[in-house]
């Protein structure tokens, strides 16, 4: 073989070894949109983190940028975005897609439910995440956990709740299968973003709202106004998603898929545990610093009033679709069966700690 054939055959493998090694270098480049608005602390902290850690772990290969609120101009059109394709990846709370798929508020949390250990224990080892995949597919979407609140707080209320005439047209900001339960009891539930509560709360748009709880509740200032403030029943453990649209992340190469998943699952376990220490905190500013505030349970008539709409509309609804009665069953039985081991463990701990 002569020098000039040999040099030849030398420059055509050295190309396409470095069209090999371009293409593995290549960088993924992937928008997402968030419901939060830029700089939200807690959830838009978990969106952040999920980014960071992708491109961390994919030394560079993998880059999302996160478009706020405030950039997309939709803080509930998230569900559309990534369904449509117009942004590959999306953070915010599947009960409020709702009015498109009823079926999708489960995966977000429900009144009365679980707790936030027994939520994750029922999506990873319960069937959850099928369940959701279910749900999802036929949008082309995939869903994963996002991050969770914890037990929330039921809400800042202008008035005192002592009666369920004091329900009776009350104007409340409340997402989710809540506002249903409340409206079945005369209220009148809205949903409104993050960025328009205070403003509709001090306008009179509202008598009540409900957000998250001391993590976030306290920087949004509703204690100026709405100086009742009472515990939870309506969202045990609030469970955020991170969506992401299925075509798009087939293209991905298989590591940077498993970059992706792991990524999200500790950044939803990141908000998780930061979550618990901002509410432990603020709380304890609230009650030493804003003697103003009431803290409240609701009475127990209206408890008990508030839980037996709540069965009575989630028997209806599972009688409508067999979609939902096949969700609703797996939750009764794993909450039943998981149960029994919070009780023993964490509620017997509790339960003699205070006692001494």
């Amino acid at each position: 073989m002569s020098k000039s054939i040999l040099l030849k055959a030398l420059v055509v493998v050295t190309f396409a070894f470095s069209g090999f090694a371009n293409a593995g270098d290549e960088k993924v480049r992937w928008r997402l949109a968030e419901t939060w608005g830029p700089n939200f602390p807690v959830f838009g902290d978990a969106s952040k983190n999920m980014a960071r850690l992708v491109k961390e772990m994919s030394d560079g290969r993998f880059i999302i940028r996160i478009d706020s609120a405030n950039k997309h101009k939709s803080a509930l059109g998230i569900f559309d975005f990534v369904k449509a394709g117009q942004y590959q990846m999306g953070h915010s709370a599947s009960y409020y897609w709702k009015g498109k798929d009823f079926n999708t508020l489960f995966f977000t949390t429900l009144p009365f439910g679980m707790t936030t250990p027994e939520q994750y224990a029922w999506f990873y080892h319960g069937g959850g995440m099928e369940l959701m995949k279910d749900v999802y597919d036929k949008y082309g979407v995939m869903s994963f956990p996002g991050g969770n609140t914890g037990n929330q707080m039921g809400g800042w209320f202008r008035k005192e709740i002592n009666s369920l005439e004091d329900l009776n047209g009350l104007k409340m900001r409340i997402p989710g299968f809540a506002g249903e339960v409340l409206a079945k009891l005369g209220a009148k539930p809205t949903n409104i973003a993050s960025g328009e509560l205070y403003t509709a709360l001090e306008r009179n748009t509202i008598d009540a709202l409900e957000w998250v709880g001391p993590s976030l509740d306290l920087r949004m200032g509703f204690h100026k106004i709405a100086p009742f403030y009472y515990t939870g029943w309506h969202e045990p453990a609030t469970e955020l998603q991170f969506m992401v649209n299925q075509k798009a992340y087939d293209k991905l190469p298989k590591d940077l898929q498993v970059i992706l998943k792991t990524a999200m699952k500790l950044a939803a376990y990141d908000m998780y545990t930061q979550s618990t220490h901002e509410s432990g905190k603020n709380l304890a500013t609230i009650q030493n610093d804003y003697p103003n505030v009431k803290i409240r349970s609701f009475p127990k008539p209206v408890m008990q009033a508030i839980k037996k709409a709540n069965d009575d509309l989630l028997a209806e609804f599972a009688a409508k679709d067999p979609k939902t009665k096949e969700i609703l069953d797996s939750i009764h039985k794993y909450q039943k069966q998981v149960r029994g081991w919070t009780n023993f463990s964490d509620r017997a701990y509790l339960d003699n700690f205070d006692s001494k």
